[in-house]
């Protein structure tokens, strides 16, 4: 393995540098900044298969038995020693410390290469820039918008190029083919602790009774770790006037549903945890119901952002939900994640809640709306222009694939 190194006034002359020299195959083992500029430690003919091997003895280990007398029988009642496992990649100091480093060069060559890319694109194709720019600031993720940008084309008019983007991605959007109250059967609304469980089935619960009546409604509790929850629910049930049942086991839930087997739609309000609590499953498991097909709704919080909205799709998705129902979308800065989280997983929408009032404040979800609400939020906020163009490129250079609509 021959190693050299490089020094140069930057990345990108340095990385040349290592390609001039020692050709496309080099692997860069270090970087860092140095005065002047930057050193670079590069090598060719690199064996990672070397690395598998097992060390030399240690220094004093002199004497030690060959490679191959491990083989040999030990005497009897003899105990053989324990055999050292061989020192795993990831365990080497010296490994370890090189992929800190790489990934250090790694995340110094995005940024570069991002700024470039986010200049030159501003320099070839300035309404394509300001697309993307409007994009990312929807709150989309890199990828997707980049995307978006290449799927449509090139236009003059920068507003226009702006509503052909909106409307390609209300396209890649999935709204609910049924209103949930006029379909009726029994419905669970599951999700995260905080999205707003119990307040959107008050909703739900208010306007089925006014358009079908109280008598052919019953609510469901399932939460038996919050007793606020509960007692909420059965305010909204004497509000209603309609039943209120509460069953803490797969049992009591199944004799509770044959109970109301005359309900056009039973309500389940259920208890809100966090992704990785060990009562998740335990909780879903509840609805595992025999007789009565439980229909799933989860409730996304339009105010989370994208990360934990993937982690709560994650672990509520195991088994797929009807649809969505959006919460606390008044209180959302951005919705291109919650966008994105939809349009990745293919997740339909139901209804959409923008308030706390009963029901006034519970919609039908329309995929081209809430496109349009996403963008009145980023209309509303003025932004710093220099910061956003260094936030730009950052993303712009982190983009090494291309996301689907």
């Amino acid at each position: 393995m021959k190693i050299k190194r490089f020094f140069a006034p930057d990345i990108r002359q340095a990385i040349r540098r290592v390609r001039e020299t020692l050709g496309p195959d080099a692997v860069i083992l270090s970087n860092k900044n140095v005065e002047g500029g930057i050193e670079l430690v590069a090598a060719i003919d690199y064996d990672e298969a070397a690395f598998a091997t097992k060390l030399p003895p240690r220094d004093g280990a002199a004497g030690s038995p060959p490679a191959d007398a491990d083989a040999a029988t030990p005497a009897a009642g003899a105990k053989a020693a324990p055999r050292a496992g061989r020192p795993e990649w990831s365990q080497d100091p010296a490994i370890v410390e090189m992929r800190r480093e790489m990934q250090n060069l790694r995340r110094l060559m995005e940024n570069e290469l991002g700024g470039l890319a986010w200049r030159d694109l501003g320099e070839r194709r300035p309404e394509a820039r300001e697309l993307l720019r409007r994009l990312l600031e929807l709150g989309l993720p890199a990828a997707m918008a980049r995307t978006l940008t290449e799927r449509v084309g090139d236009e003059a008019d920068p507003d226009q190029l702006w509503r052909k983007a909106l409307y390609v991605l209300a396209g890649g959007l999935r709204a609910a083919e049924a209103d949930l109250l006029d379909a009726g059967g029994v419905v669970a609304v599951v999700g995260p602790t905080g999205v707003g469980k119990t307040t959107t089935i008050a909703k739900l619960a208010a306007r089925f009774v006014m358009r079908h009546g109280a008598r052919h409604l019953a609510l469901v509790s399932t939460d038996d770790f919050r007793i606020g929850a509960r007692e909420q629910l059965h305010t909204y049930g004497r509000i209603l006037n309609v039943p209120v049942k509460s069953a803490g086991s797969l049992e009591e839930l199944e004799a509770t549903l044959n109970g109301l087997a005359d309900r056009r739609l039973v309500l389940i309000d259920t208890a809100g945890m966090g992704p990785r609590d060990l009562r998740l499953q335990e909780q879903l498991g509840l609805l595992q119901v025999g007789d009565r097909p439980v229909r799933r709704y989860l409730a996304l919080a339009a105010n989370t952002e994208r990360t934990a909205l993937e982690r709560a799709v994650k672990a509520f998705c195991q088994v797929p939900p009807a649809a969505c129902i959006l919460t606390k979308i008044d209180e959302a800065g951005r919705l291109g994640g919650l966008l994105a989280t939809l349009i990745a997983n293919r997740l339909p929408a139901a209804y959409v809640t923008d308030g706390q009032r009963v029901p006034e404040d519970l919609h039908l979800a329309r995929t081209h709306t809430l496109v349009t609400r996403a963008a009145q939020l980023i209309e509303e906020a003025a932004a710093d222009d220099g910061a956003a163009d260094a936030h730009f490129a950052m993303a712009l250079g982190g983009t090494a694939a291309h996301a689907q609509l």
